[in-house]
């Protein structure tokens, strides 16, 4: 196939909806304004609720706003596609898919790194906490963002140079690896390329979740009281959150790399769309259920709307 001729992609993962598109549609869209309720609603708590405003929770609203764009780049465009009879998007919109996605999922885990330093200042220094993180909160703010941005749009540019000669991705969304696998040319370098980003990606935040949470369980073990168990407590909403992330990571390198022709449709759908779904949609209940004073705050809050 002539690849200038190649204008747009076809996700074929819509097929096995078909027969149930309504089905599908109403539970991407119930799920898709469950996110954004429960995000925005965690953000407005923290905002208007002048003890919160705290690092710790200056944080979290920023993960919410992540979870946000997370969602946003998946699940519009896949209830338009459902609907859709061709199942097909642009070139030019399967890349920005691709890019929005990638820079969500690398924000996240960014963000989740710097929430474990933040507990580790909190436990281990917490008579600076206030300090050290009112000094630094603005810089790792602009770290969480930017750095995503920045190091993906170096390697994002080799893809965007690749001439197409595929036009199938078995997928309900775009994602690097695939778009670059219906490239007409030999990708061996931008493969490599993508791998070794991936490392230099995750490495910086591993080394800062396994550094804070070992410091943390040291200086827990060593002065286990009532204040150092009230702190600990503190960390488990984050803990959970970064299981739930790291999960869903696992879920979506495994089908991509392990032979999952013999997954049925629906364990297939699952596993491509927990990193996306699961963590905007469970973060916002683990830290609103699992932080007491968020959870104080929103009974009040409806029981005002009430």
């Amino acid at each position: 196939m002539n690849f200038s001729l190649v204008t747009s992609i076809y996700l074929s993962a819509y097929y096995g909806m078909e027969e149930l598109k309504s089905m599908y549609f109403c539970i991407f869209f119930i799920v898709y304004l469950t996110i954004i309720t429960e995000n925005v609603l965690l953000i407005r708590v923290v905002y208007c609720e002048k003890s919160l405003r705290q690092p710790m929770y200056v944080l979290l609203c920023n993960l919410a706003v992540n979870e946000l764009v997370g969602s946003t780049a998946l699940l519009p465009a896949t209830l338009i596609n459902i609907l859709s009879h061709t199942h097909e998007v642009s070139i030019s919109f399967c890349q920005t898919q691709v890019f929005v996605i990638h820079t969500y999922a690398v924000t996240e885990f960014t963000i989740l790194a710097v929430m474990s330093y933040d507990r580790y200042v909190a436990i281990c220094h917490p008579l600076s906490y206030q300090v050290i993180m009112s000094q630094r909160i603005v810089k790792l703010i602009v770290f969480m963002w930017l750095y995503p941005m920045l190091a993906l749009s170096v390697v994002f540019v080799f893809t965007l140079q690749l001439p197409y000669c595929g036009r199938a991705i078995e997928k309900l969304y775009c994602l690097n690896y695939l778009l670059v696998q219906l490239a007409c040319t030999n990708t061996f370098i931008v493969n490599t390329i993508g791998l070794l980003s991936a490392a230099l990606y995750t490495a910086p935040q591993l080394i800062m979740i396994f550094y804070s949470y070992g410091h943390i369980l040291k200086i827990c073990i060593m002065s286990f009281g009532k204040s150092k168990f009230k702190a600990l407590r503190t960390c488990i909403p984050h803990l959970l959150a970064v299981i739930n992330y790291a999960t869903g990571c696992f879920f979506e390198l495994a089908q991509g790399r392990l032979d999952n022709r013999h997954m049925s449709y629906h364990t297939k759908l699952f596993l491509s769309l927990y990193f996306l779904i699961f963590p905007p949609l469970l973060n916002a209940l683990i830290y609103g259920l699992g932080t007491q004073i968020i959870r104080v705050r929103l009974i009040k809050l409806f029981t005002k709307c009430k």
